[in-house]
C-alpha cells in the first residue's frame, strides 16, 4: 500500500527559509526579530552611516526609520526586551543588550527630534556609546542567527523579501 501525502493547495511551496544556514524562522516571532536586527544593523555601523544616511543613498530608510523599525512591533520604547526571551530574543543576554541599545538609541531621538536630519544624531555627544550598545546586540544576534555581523545591512526591499518568503 503506498501512501500519499495530502496536498493543500492554499500553502505555497517550501522554498529556503535560511539565513547563513539558521533557519530564519527558528524563532516564534522571527519577523520582529528580522526588523530589530535590521536597525540594530544600520545603527551599529558609522561606515554605513556615513556612506549611506549622510550621503542620502535610497533603499535604506534613515535613521528615523531604523529607530522606528527597532521599537515599533516590540513597544521596547516601553518595556523590556526581556519580554520577549524565547520569541523574539534567544536568552536574557540578548535582550539585555538590546535594552541597552534601544534605551540609549531613545534617548538622543528624544533630545535631537525624531524628524532631525542623520547628522544631528551622528553630531550628539552620545552617539559612539548609542553605536557600540547597538554594536553589541547586533553582533551577538547576527552570531546567534549564524551570520557574519560584518555583512554590509541589507536594503529594506531585501528586508522585506525575506521576510515574506520563508
Amino acid at each position: 500500500m503506498t501512501v500519499q501525502g495530502s496536498e493543500n493547495t492554499s500553502r505555497r511551496g517550501r522554498r529556503s527559509s535560511t539565513m547563513g544556514g539558521m533557519p530564519l524562522n527558528d524563532m516564534p516571532w522571527w519577523r520582529w526579530r528580522s526588523h530589530v536586527r535590521s536597525a540594530l544593523h544600520m545603527l551599529s555601523d558609522p561606515v554605513f552611516q556615513r556612506d549611506v544616511w549622510l550621503a542620502g543613498t535610497d533603499g535604506y530608510g534613515d535613521v528615523t526609520d531604523a529607530v522606528y523599525r527597532l521599537v515599533e512591533d516590540t513597544w521596547l520604547d516601553n518595556w523590556s526586551a526581556e519580554k520577549y526571551v524565547g520569541t523574539i530574543f534567544r536568552d536574557s543576554q540578548e535582550a539585555a543588550l538590546v535594552d541597552t541599545a534601544v534605551l540609549r538609541v531613545l534617548r538622543i531621538m528624544h533630545q535631537a527630534g525624531p524628524d532631525a536630519p542623520v547628522a544631528v544624531y551622528m553630531e550628539h555627544p552620545g552617539w559612539p556609546d548609542a553605536v557600540r550598545a547597538a554594536r553589541d546586540a547586533h553582533v551577538r544576534m547576527s552570531v546567534s542567527d549564524g551570520e557574519d555581523p560584518d555583512a554590509p545591512p541589507k536594503t529594506l526591499e531585501v528586508l522585506r523579501i525575506l521576510t515574506r518568503s520563508a
